[in-house]
């Protein structure tokens, strides 16, 4: 693969370092790939994804939390 690449220095606390040895060892990658994969794992992460599948996670917190129109009418400020 040719790509254009940027050096950037970053810094690992030891576990961190171990975890990424490890799983370059166990794939037959380097360090390098390991790093540019987690990367592009996290910045391609969509926040939509986390929100949908965490929806409604938490049981009956509809009961709880005042409608729009509730919250307007308690006198809550609203920004």
């Amino acid at each position: 693969m040719l790509y254009m690449a940027q050096r950037t220095q970053i810094y690992l606390t030891d576990e961190q370092r171990a975890r990424i040895d490890e799983i370059a060892k166990r794939t037959h990658s380097t360090m390098a790939e390991v790093v540019r994969r987690a990367v592009d794992a996290y910045v391609d992460d969509d926040d939509d994804d986390y929100l949908d599948a965490t929806f409604g996670a938490a049981k009956g917190i509809g009961e709880t939390i005042p409608s729009r129109d509730e919250w307007d009418h308690r006198g809550f400020p609203t920004s």
